[in-house]
């Protein structure tokens, strides 16, 4: 401890005392320049971020600005077109062109055309020959181009979707006059763009702007209702008073543009005492978005904007600070002789780094610099070790994933190929359940027809009739078997449901008697198996019509003891063989085959004259899903 007093000591050493000196300098310089440019910077740093929300704002309002611009030019359009090319009498015609709008533009609720006498007479969304003598949209429309911002209920003639939080039904209406060759007006033009899609388009916007989590973005209408924004502020007025802040006084105002100008940021004090950095963007006279009396705004809160500044000033402070140390004591250190070679040692380093050198030139001595030459060299010596290490791994990495690439196309290919197999298989079953039986109904009918026309041609008339009925009735099943395969009603009601509907088809089509009972828990199922039952029991009810000659079927759809679902069918009619086969025949072919694809275990027993019944057991398992009612 006393040799290092005698070190410290200034008085013992000229390095020392200058040493010492610089320190004293450097610190005393640190702090001022730190707290000068500290505050520069601080200032600087809150304007551009001022600055740029500016910009920002003003870049949410344009694109929003140019997204109802387009819409209304596409309005705008469509009656040049109607107006010019078409004429007023062709009806299909102007379907075609509104019907085009609405391709090109989901997002229109309705588009309609009226005439000079407010009636629709073409339209897509609303009822033709409603008369819209008092909508807003075809006053104005008649008169010009127009955009608005529609309050009120729905059209008698269109019921709306509710919006969430009770919001009331709003909505933006634009409208363009349709002219003729003349110059004069022949019709209006309207067309409705939902406040859901307003809303979900701006939020669109906002994500691309990738702002920060604290600044929010809001779309205010002309009384300062909040349309756009997070859920806690949607429905409700914007309220808040300018707070006196000298902060942005010197900044400008963004740089305006063709549409909109941003005016300049400002604190301002929400009702609950939260003071917020605002920025609006003021659209320019003649926009869609001045029109409508809309404005877009950012928010964040003052603590956060406040916060970026600060970290800068301490930063500066700090930074300041730990160099000035640094350089002062590499001067207490530091000797002409160790500078000089560690200006060798680090130009070394860098060539290295550089790739102008493959190793470290080591220096003389056994000091720190010596070892820290050293430990450089073992430091580089490791890592060209372990790079050449990382290049053979790269390497095996690559061969392993290039196999394994392959491997998953095969297996690819192979799902894709099972997928089309099971779709031709069900094709043929759907074809077998409908176009099959009826064919061999209307071939059946066509063999005794040429029977009759030879041996009892009096009775060749009531035969046709007859003919033409059973064609009908497979017209009838092959439609229905088709929209069987569009509409999915199974998975929307489920399968008790289902099954009891086609079960009284039935019944009425063929008089027959059915008794159909079924437990909560197997009706509800509604998922792929369950569209497999459905088709299983029609197939099943199809035979009992064409071949049992039954008086009574009984339906069971039940949970067994086990967690399985049961499913059973059996009628009294005259059975057959079911040990024999029946070459050029599908339908116990199929049924098997669709129990299979589900998993489910499938008996059929039948005798002569004994009936027939069919059991089919399914392990429902825990994931069952149940019909949405």
């Amino acid at each position: 401890m006393p040799r290092l007093l005698r070190y410290l000591d200034p008085r013992r050493s000229l390095a020392t005392a200058l040493g010492w000196l610089v320190v004293a300098l450097f610190l005393v310089f640190a702090l001022v320049a730190a707290s000068w440019l500290g505050g520069m910077a601080r200032t600087s740093l809150l304007q551009q971020h001022g600055r740029q929300l500016a910009l920002t704002t003003d870049q949410l309002a344009v694109e929003l600005d140019q997204a109802l611009a387009a819409r209304l030019q596409s309005v705008r359009a469509a009656a040049v077109l109607l107006g010019t090319d078409l004429g007023p009498d062709t009806p299909r015609a102007l379907r075609a062109v509104l019907g085009d709008l609405q391709s090109a533009y989901p997002e229109f609720e309705w588009i309609a055309l009226a005439d000079t006498k407010a009636t629709v007479v073409a339209a897509d969304g609303l009822r033709e020959g409603s008369s819209v003598a008092e909508r807003l949209w075809f006053v104005q429309g008649s008169k010009g181009p127009w955009i608005g911002d529609v309050h009120g209920a729905a059209l008698p003639d269109r019921k709306l979707s509710p919006l969430p939080d009770g919001e009331a039904q709003r909505s933006v209406d634009l409208a363009a006059p349709v002219r003729n060759r003349q110059g004069h007006v022949v019709g209006v033009v309207g067309a409705r763009l939902g406040r859901r899609w307003v809303r979900s388009h701006a939020q669109s916007l906002i994500a691309t702007l990738h702002l920060d989590n604290a600044v929010q973005a809001l779309v205010l209408d002309g009384t300062g209702m909040v349309l756009v924004g997070p859920n806690a502020l949607q429905g409700k007025r914007w309220d808040s008073a300018p707070v006196d802040d000298t902060a942005f006084d010197d900044t400008t105002q963004a740089v305006s543009n063709d549409r909109t100008h941003a005016s300049a940021t400002a604190f301002e004090r929400l009702a609950d005492g939260q003071v917020v950095l605002v920025t609006r963007a003021e659209p320019l006279a003649g926009s869609a978005l001045h029109t409508l009396g809309w404005r877009v705004q950012l928010v964040e809160p003052a603590d956060q904007a406040y916060q970026r500044a600060d970290a800068l000033w301490r930063q500066i402070l700090w930074v300041s600070l730990g160099l000035g140390g640094f350089a002062a004591l590499l001067g207490v250190l530091s000797a002409r002789h160790l500078t000089r070679r560690l200006t060798v040692l680090t130009r070394s380093v860098q060539n290295v780094g550089m790739g102008k050198a493959q190793r470290v030139e080591l220096p003389s001595g056994s000091d720190e610099v010596a070892r820290l030459g050293a430990a450089f060299a073992d430091v580089l010596g490791v890592l060209q070790h372990e790079r050449g290490e990382l290049r053979t791994l790269s390497a095996e990495l690559e061969q392993r994933v290039a196999t394994r690439t392959r491997e998953v196309e095969r297996l690819a290919a192979e799902t894709r190929y099972a997928a089309v197999v099971r779709e031709r298989l069900k094709l043929a079953r759907d074809l077998h359940d409908t176009l099959a039986h009826s064919m061999m109904a209307m071939l059946t009918e066509v063999r005794l027809l040429k029977k009759l026309h030879v041996h009892d041609p009096e009775a060749l008339p009531d035969e046709l009739v007859h003919a033409e009925q059973v064609a009908h009735q497979g017209m009838k099943e092959v439609r229905a078997a088709i929209a069987q395969m569009r509409f999915n009603t199974v998975r929307d009601v489920g399968l008790g449901a289902a099954l009891s509907d086609a079960i009284k088809l039935f019944s009425e089509r063929t008089g027959l008697a059915v008794d159909y009972r079924s437990e909560p828990r197997a009706a509800s199922l509604a998922d792929e198996r369950a569209e497999t039952l459905f088709r299983i029991v029609e197939e099943a009810l199809r035979n009992v019509e064409r071949h049992a000659m039954a008086g009574l079927v009984r339906v069971r759809l039940s949970d067994a003891a086990d967690g399985r679902l049961e499913l059973s069918i059996e009628d009294d009619g005259v059975g057959f063989d079911s040990s024999a086969s029946h070459p050029g025949h599908y339908g116990l072919v199929g049924l098997r085959e669709q129990a299979q694809l589900i998993g489910a275990e499938l008996s059929i027993q039948s005798a002569p004259h004994e009936g027939t019944t069919l059991r089919l057991a399914l392990e429902m398992g825990p994931g069952i899903r149940s019909a949405t009612r």
